[in-house]
This record gives structure tokens, sequence and C-alpha cells, in this order.
């Protein structure tokens, strides 16, 4: 530590500033976590809307930290994604980026097994906040009944409706934490005199949109007042010409609002069919949990929390992420 007034002379700058740049250097890592394995649970099936971004921002992680990962597919199955987790865990890894889908109580037992076992745990997409509590890990993703009830309260302002209107909101209302979302889409709603149509989506919704057909249409038929609709996921909004077309409407004659962002969901945009999604930036979802599992490994930094919940995409602003979008990025 220098003393007031005293005062270095050349040489002796020039040294420190050489040190100072030898230690940069030498904190400077490259794949400084080729060493660490890990498992990731994408989510969806290959391919698939939102597990595609998902998918690119983990293999992006990958690249730069050079971490050995092995990719998990659930088709959005949440039994399947507990059997898998199981099988996760009895591979000991050095950690896990698993999805929060199947919630607290079926993820509590594995994620006590997985600290007895040392490793390292984050989640995405969905939170379980029960697990963090007992055993520790870090989440990347939206806060699910904050970000429903913005999306609702936003979906309200931009389509115009009033106390005593009819809205038809589709969610897994009947799973633990994923249905925290489209369950605040409907409060927001139903607090502003809204009168909410809900349907219960299947899991396996989300791996074929078509599969829904049946139950879209027929519930815009017997609700032929309704102004808008909701939906639970970037496959099934991006699937909203299907939706519409087979029920006669034409573009914009229902307001159509749900989560996420996706090529198909740009060109409905473009096309008129969609108004409103909320953005929750998926690549994040699959890159911070591979870089934060090494950083606690390699660095033994703490998990990560990150709120991944960015905004609205709308009519009028879509084209600002319609190139990355594209891309399989946004």
């Amino acid at each position: 530590m220098l003393r007031k007034g005293f005062i270095l002379g050349a040489g002796a700058l020039t040294l420190l500033v050489g040190l100072s740049g030898l230690a940069d250097a030498a904190a400077l890592r490259d794949k400084w976590c080729k060493d660490v394995h890990l498992r990731f649970f994408v989510g969806g099936a290959e391919g698939d809307a939102f597990g595609t971004i998902v998918y690119n921002g983990a293999k992006q992680a990958q690249a730069d930290t050079g971490a050995q990962v092995e990719f998990i597919f659930s088709g959005w199955n949440t039994e399947k994604m507990v059997q898998q987790l199981r099988e996760a865990v009895a591979s000991k890894p050095q950690g896990i980026a698993m999805m929060g889908h199947p919630g607290d109580d079926s993820i509590m037992p594995l994620a006590e097994q997985a600290a007895k076992a040392g490793i390292k745990m984050m989640y995405q997409n969905v939170p379980v906040p029960k697990v963090v509590a007992a055993f520790g890990g870090g989440y990347v993703g939206a806060q699910q009944e904050a970000q429903g009830r913005a999306l609702g309260a936003e979906a309200i302002r931009l389509a115009g409706m009033k106390k005593g209107d009819v809205a038809i909101m589709m969610g897994p209302f009947d799973v633990q934490n994923r249905g925290e979302r489209e369950l605040g889409t409907v409060k927001a709603m139903e607090e502003a005199g809204i009168k909410v149509v809900k349907i219960n989506s299947a899991p396996e919704w989300a791996a074929d949109p078509n599969l829904a057909l049946p139950i879209v249409t027929a519930t815009l038929l017997n609700n032929p007042t309704a102004k808008a609709f909701g939906y639970p996921g970037g496959q099934m909004l991006g699937n909203v010409p299907t939706y519409m077309q087979a029920a006669k409407k034409k573009p914009g004659e229902i307001f159509n609002f749900g989560f996420d962002t996706s090529p198909q969901i740009v060109e409905a945009f473009k096309a008129g069919w969609v108004q409103l999604t909320a953005d929750q930036q998926p690549f994040l979802q699959g890159y911070l949990p591979i870089l934060n599992l090494c950083q606690q490994v390699v660095y033994g930094l703490a998990p990560l929390n990150a709120d991944t919940g960015a905004g609205f995409v709308t009519a009028k602003n879509y084209e600002q992420v319609g190139a990355l979008a594209t891309e399989g990025l946004r």
C-alpha cells in the first residue's frame, strides 16, 4: 500500500503494469471447463420451436466453455423428465441443468440424492423454490405467475377488453409449478372483470400442436363472442394460423396472444394472426445454466438466479427480433 506523497519512478510503474498484465493473462483460460461433465435437459423434442432455442443457447455455452455436455430431450413429458433425472443422478455427472416442469414434489427426492452425491444443480424455465430452499441450486427463467399476470394485463390493454368481455386461456392448469404462469394470466383477467374460459392443455400438445386443433375450434364455436385467445407456449402460438383458419376466422378477428418467439410466431405476426407474446429469452435458459454450473464446479462460485422475462413482442415491434428468431436465437 502506497503512503501519501510517495512517488513511483517510471521503472517501478512499468514493473507494476507488467505484473498486472501477467496476472490478467494467467486468469484467462481457454476451454476452462473442458474436464467437467454435465447433463442438460432441453425439455422438448429435438427440433421443436422452443426447445431449439434453448438447445442453441446450451450448445453455444458448451462451445464457449469446453464443457462435456450430454443433452436430454423429453418431449415436454414430465413423467419422462423425472425418469431421465433419476438416471442422470445415478450417472453422477458434476452438474445437472434440469427443467422444473415436474414440480417441487417430484423433483425433491432426486434433488436430495444429487446433493448427497455432490452434484451441482441448476433449474431452468420453471422455478422449483421448495427444492432450491431445501437442497440449493440456481434458476434461470421467467418468474411464472408474475410473467403470466403481466401478459394478462397487457392483453387486456392492447385488445381493448373491458368488464364482461370473454377471453379463452389455454394452459397446464393442473401441473404444479408449471401452471402458475397461465393461472397468473387468468387471475389478471378475472380481476379486471373478464370472463375467462379455461382449456387444460395436455403435455403432448406442446410436442404436436395440431393435436389441440379439435379443442381449439370447438371452444371458439362454443364461445362466439370471445375477443381473445391465449396459448401456453411458442409451439402452440406458432400454430395459430392453422387454428384460426380451421375455425374460419380471419387475421385479427381474434386477439391471439401467448408466450415465446419463434420463426413461426414472427410469420404469424407478419400475417396478422398473432398480436402479442411475452418473451422469456430461452437462449439464456440454455446458455446460463451451463455457464454457471461450470463456474460452480471449476471456480467454486455460487448458483446463479436470473429472471429472463424480457418484456413483450407486439405487432409494432416484432420485426426487431424477427431475424434472430429465424436463426433460432429468439
